[in-house]
């Protein structure tokens, strides 16, 4: 579970951005809040409001890069092949920020969750050429620091560490210790900050990289379990029924399919949508099956965002989506953010961007769960949650944020727009 995630010098955020997944003292809403116990409560869902280019995909972006930078470093692979198969393939570059006259290449990342019950903080400052300082937490005990090549050690962890002090400036030290530390060590360490990341850590990154609308069909993501776990697929194919898109079921079958890649031919599972016939009088004579490409897009996208959904409520961990109520109906996203603020979910957390204001009438969020990310004249970012605005609880939150309350909006001239400027 997620408490805290900090970016500074990452694309537009200049300044220390954090998001702050820990519960504020409302009682609105109980059973949006896990409480881990007596004095710590987290969030089940936030949700991040904008303008366009204010900064919110860039959130997601420093979420998805930290993510990377990590890994990527990593070299005992073969240890982390969920881990690995579960990503898309597309690298991406360190970007600080760039529109000051003062030139800063450092980037700085920090995160803190719970996991196996140990509070584990790690994070670092990094330009594209070496990592400057790193550090390490387990349960608010140092593990290690970092500054440059120099190391310090807690006095729990200097006699498992001692012996592991050199250390190339352009890695960082956690994967040294990944490829260096024995199993007595990486157990104590390293097991569970890998296993957070490989388990419960998911950022849902197609539509970063998404090329083209349809494009989606052929990179959305299915489980492994959609193809071998027949009571898994049931429940996706129960939520696609109550969803109402005209799909009866999914339909697996083992096909020879021509490789692109290699030249040659190979078996695969394909999986198909099945749809219902019917005759003139409404009455069902047989079924269809559909390729993916020729459902519709917000039919697809809600396939890909369920399968997360169920592991999620069912295993544990943080969902975060960018642009999450694209090309889906208003009520669909609903839905997801209905489950996870669910009684039933208790270690699940979704973090989201959206453009839909309608999940803020009646506020259905608490105060806590709304996050508005803003941008200044110097295109710098920000980051803020209303409840740090100190507004009341039966304020109409949406009629407020369209009318500016609260930031975050797009600024234009609408009436010079519409008087001329078109045609200026």
């Amino acid at each position: 579970m997620l408490l805290m995630f900090k970016v500074k010098n990452y694309t537009s955020f200049k300044n220390e951005a954090i998001l702050d997944m820990r519960a504020t003292a409302y009682v609105q809403h109980p059973t949006h809040v896990m409480q881990v116990n007596d004095k710590l409560g987290l969030l089940k869902t936030t949700a991040l409001y904008g303008a366009n280019a204010s900064g919110k995909s860039n959130l997601i972006s420093a979420m998805f890069f930290f993510e990377q930078y990590i890994f990527s470093q990593f070299i005992n692979k073969n240890e982390n092949q969920d881990f690995e198969s579960n990503k898309i393939g597309v690298k991406m570059k360190l970007e600080p920020f760039s529109l000051s006259n003062e030139t800063n290449d450092a980037s700085e990342f920090d995160i803190i969750f719970l996991h196996n019950n140990k509070q584990i903080q790690y994070g670092f400052e990094c330009t594209s050429k070496e990592v400057l300082t790193e550090w390490l937490y387990i349960n608010d005990k140092k593990v290690f620091e970092r500054t440059g090549i120099e190391l310090s050690f807690g006095s729990k962890y200097q006699k498992m560490l001692g012996a592991y002090k050199k250390l190339p400036a352009e890695r960082l030290y956690i994967a040294v210790l990944e490829y260096f530390l024995d199993e007595e060590g990486k157990k104590v360490i390293l097991d569970d900050f890998i296993s957070f990341f490989n388990k419960e850590y998911n950022v849902f990154t197609e539509i970063l990289f998404e090329s083209t609308v349809k494009g989606l069909a052929g990179m959305v993501g299915l489980s492994k379990k959609l193809v071998s776990n027949k009571g898994y697929r049931n429940k996706v194919e129960q939520y696609l029924r109550l969803v109402d898109v005209g799909i009866k079921r999914l339909d697996v079958q083992t096909e020879t399919i021509f490789d692109e890649r290699t030249g040659k031919k190979k078996k695969e599972k394909v999986i198909r949508t099945v749809h219902d016939i019917y005759d003139e009088t409404g009455n069902v004579v047989g079924e269809k099956l559909f390729d993916l490409h020729q459902e519709s897009t917000g039919t697809l996208r809600f396939l890909a965002y369920i399968q997360n959904v169920i592991e999620m409520i069912s295993k544990g961990g943080v969902f975060i989506v960018d642009e999450m109520s694209a090309r889906l109906h208003p009520l669909l996203t609903k839905l997801i953010v209905d489950i996870f603020c669910s009684s039933q979910n208790t270690k699940a957390q979704l973090i989201f961007t959206t453009h839909d204001i309608s999940l803020l009438n009646n506020n259905q969020f608490r105060r806590d769960e709304v996050v508005f990310i803003d941008k200044n004249e110097r295109g710098e970012s920000s980051l803020y949650a209303l409840s740090d605005l100190k507004v009341r609880e039966d304020a109409t939150f949406n009629k407020d944020y369209l009318q500016g309350k609260y930031g975050a909006i797009p600024i234009f001239h609408y009436d010079d727009i519409m008087g001329g400027g078109l045609n200026g």
